[in-house]
């Protein structure tokens, strides 16, 4: 086996594989790529080609490697101190545990950067460190750079930083459909992919085949009963949501259905209440329907304790202060006669059949080979449980429950340091089994197993790949997935079968066609960078926060506004005194509707601003949108227009929004000459802004109002102290105006 040789890399440490010699080549003759190959075929390794060869190139670059977890950045630190030549002191850490006087010193002295993402979000929000002498950024798992997770901040402060930026993204699985690997190229200014699969000609070489076996059961004919009595119950539910006009005709629900309608109908009781007696039946059908679907989704996937413990929950809420649903659920004779089975099929000792499936495989795999190490996957901590509380009354498997760091009433998550350990145990042989969540999906060093068991599917392709990647890195592995026929565990794999294929076609589409690039001249930092003076007047437009992803600051910025990023109170955007806009993509602005977060969105908009917007963006039909009455959604819309008054823009897409927002701004403070609003903000305001603040809380004043008091009385002692004679003899007040201020600043307060 040879080895790859560099004055970087230490003498037998890396192998010399053609394929991540090439990754590493062109990844290097582009500013910035996303490496996506499979678990196990050395994405670490061809970043560490890359890092050793601008470190030769430029001894005092910086390269920084982000990871979303602390114990995969140690994980990182470890690798780099074992592959490379540097001084160990020379690779750094920088997580949340790293105490803040030394951060400095680590980054000044440091060649190669280890952190989690949100430290590093955190110090450039503070402004503690900029990232102007980095070459280099390595973003693993890539696929999280969307939404407003910190990865995407970070590319586009380094973009505005960096004199010469360069990014790589590393990922197994970026997501199944072109808008998702879209959105993680686009928020990591990604312009070239590179993609190795295990069928390509350089890579099978060294592939180990991986055995995957789909091992069906059966439910028993008591499982069959309890939930066809459930399912019974579950459709006269749903016939009820229809006849009162909250669910269209449709075969098929789902939970997030139902909590979408449960939204429509909160919304409704908090607008109408009495007046719309139907809200009320509508929301004890759709709370019954949601525990009733609870309840054959434990059947179906965890078997009969679960579903047993669920019920008996409910039982004792029937018993208590309980809502009228569940003691409606409980006293019906069909719910009786599910409880009474599943009761006695507990006492009888019964369980969902896949677990005894999966004893059996477990026997056979340690059976014929008795030194093999083992992961089975499961979604829920209780199953967890199950699962190890039965394999280890087997013959020579010694099993243990690794799940996260979050505690869920008596149950206590594991440590960092605990989970270390667990990893640790496995590789020395104290446990050869670990039963874990989705915990051990992602990032940690969980060691190549001989087999790796679904204990249910999962329909994301992500997890999935993820998953099935524990096994074959270092010898031929084995892959088992355990179905229940008829449930959601065929539809799930059946989904992320689809997803995974669809991934793979779409990654090697874009590969050919290329990414659409986007120019650095649309970047602007998000915390602060200091504009160039210009005689050219600007129109100032005040974003929040949660808008740095969304790709309109970029086009704000192209169309020459000076855009400023706050966290703002209300509103998405702050154009002047009097407008306020929020803006909603379609499916959640439907969503919005449902669940009553637009109303209260709207309602502190009113409040605060005499002319508020709301932006509609995205093209379709906002009716087919959601599984919800047309009508439904049609009265929601109808309220925001004529009980709240606010007009409604449907805007084409982000470059649309990006237009209107530029066109009522140029009115507004260019011809009008009005002010952008300082009242609604939570940011840190100098003293002459936090005075203005203070003056336009009077009655009738607004920021140009209050500037000019301001400058008339010099403090705004003095303009409270004035009289109403004084008050006069400043511009702009008048008469009723001045009575008003004073009616508020000399009465005594009486609390109502």
């Amino acid at each position: 086996m040879e080895h790859l040789e560099h004055s970087l890399i230490k003498p037998g440490k890396i192998e010399a594989r053609v394929y991540q010699q090439v990754l590493a080549t062109s990844i290097l003759e582009n500013k910035s790529s996303l490496l996506v190959i499979p678990t196990g075929l050395g994405k670490t390794n061809v970043a560490v080609l890359v890092i050793a060869h601008l470190l030769e190139k430029n001894p005092d670059s910086l390269t920084l490697f982000l990871a979303p977890t602390k114990p995969l950045c140690l994980q990182h630190v470890n690798t780099l101190k074992e592959l490379m030549t540097i001084s160990e002191n020379e690779v750094g850490l920088l997580t949340g545990t790293t105490p803040i006087d030394s951060r400095s010193e680590i980054w000044k002295n440091s060649k190669v950067i280890v952190a989690t993402p949100q430290t590093i979000e955190r110090a450039l929000a503070s402004r503690r460190l900029t990232l102007d002498n980095v070459s280099l950024v390595i973003f693993d798992e890539a696929h999280r750079a969307v939404k407003n997770y910190a990865y995407t901040t970070i590319a586009n402060e380094y973009m505005a930083q960096a004199k010469e930026p360069r990014i790589l993204g590393l990922t197994a699985s970026p997501g199944g459909t072109s808008e998702k690997i879209n959105d993680v190229c686009r928020n990591l200014f990604i312009d070239n992919i590179e993609i190795r699969t295990k069928d390509d000609f350089d890579v099978r070489p060294y592939v180990q085949e991986t055995d995957i076996e789909w091992v069906k059961v059966d439910l028993p004919e008591e499982f069959a009963n309890i939930k066809n009595l459930l399912d019974e119950l579950l459709r006269d539910k749903i016939q009820r949501l229809k006849e009162l006009g909250y669910m269209k005709s449709t075969p098929y629900i789902n939970k997030r259905d139902l909590l979408q309608i449960q939204g429509i109908i909160r919304h409704d009781i908090n607008s109408f209440g009495r007046n719309k007696p139907e809200a009320f039946g509508g929301a004890s059908a759709v709370a019954s329907a949601m525990k009733i679907y609870h309840a054959i989704e434990l059947l179906e996937t965890q078997g009969i304790s679960a579903l047993n413990a669920y019920l008996e929950r409910m039982k004792k809420e029937a018993y208590g202060r309980s809502s009228k649903s569940v003691k409606i659920i409980m006293a019906d004779t069909r719910m009786v006669k599910a409880f009474g089975i599943t009761a006695i099929m507990k006492q009888r000792g019964f369980e969902h059949p896949k677990l005894e499936k999966l004893r059996d495989i477990i026997s056979e795999q340690f059976k014929n080979k008795p030194d093999s190490k083992v992961i089975v996957f499961t979604h829920f901590r209780d199953s967890a449980t199950l699962v190890t509380n039965a394999l280890s009354e087997l013959q020579n498997v010694k099993p243990v429950r690794f799940v996260g760091q979050a505690s869920r009433d008596k149950d206590k998550g594991l440590t960092q340091k605990q989970q270390g350990q667990i990893i640790k145990e496995l590789k020395e042989g104290t446990h050869n089994l670990i039963c874990s969540t989705s915990i051990g999906e992602e990032g940690l060093d969980l060691p190549s197993v001989d087999l790796v068991v679904f204990y249910e599917s999962v329909p994301s392709e992500i997890r999935s790949i993820q998953r099935r990647g524990r096994t074959g890195r270092h010898s031929r592995g084995r892959v088992i997935m355990l179905m229940a026929k008829g449930t959601r565990d065929e539809t799930y794999f059946w989904s992320s079968r689809a997803k995974e294929k669809k991934m793979i076609k779409t990654l090697n589409d874009m590969k050919k066609t290329g990414v659409s690039k986007i120019k650095q001249t649309s970047i602007t930092s998000f915390f602060g960078t200091p504009a160039k003076k210009e005689e050219k007047p600007k129109v100032k437009i005040f974003a929040d926060m949660r808008e740095r992803n969304s790709g309109i600051l970029q086009e704000l910025i192209k169309k020459d506004m000076d855009v400023q990023l706050e966290q703002l109170k209300v509103g998405d955007f702050l154009i002047t005194e009097e407008i306020a806009v929020e803006r909603k993509e379609l499916n959640d602005f439907v969503s919005s509707l449902i669940d009553g977060r637009l109303f209260s969105q709207v309602t502190e908009l009113k409040e605060n601003f005499d002319k508020p917007l709301i932006i509609v963006e995205g093209e379709g039909d906002i009716y087919s949108i959601r599984n919800v009455s047309p009508n439904a959604i049609r009265g929601a819309m109808s309220s925001l227009l004529l009980d709240y008054g606010i007009p409604i823009y449907v805007s084409k897409g982000i470059e649309d929004t990006a237009e209107i927002l530029n066109v009522i701004a140029r009115r507004e403070q260019l011809d009008l000459k009005k002010e952008v609003r300082l009242r609604g903000e939570k940011r840190a305001m100098l003293l002459p802004e936090n005075q203005q603040y203070i003056i336009e809380g009077l009655p009738g004043v607004g920021p140009t109002l209050a500037k000019q008091l301001l400058k008339h009385f010099g403090s705004v002692k003095a303009v409270i102290t004035a009289s109403e004679r004084e008050l006069l003899q400043a511009e702009g007040i008048g008469p009723q105006r001045a009575k008003e201020i004073k009616r508020v600043t000399d009465n005594i307060f009486i609390e109502n």
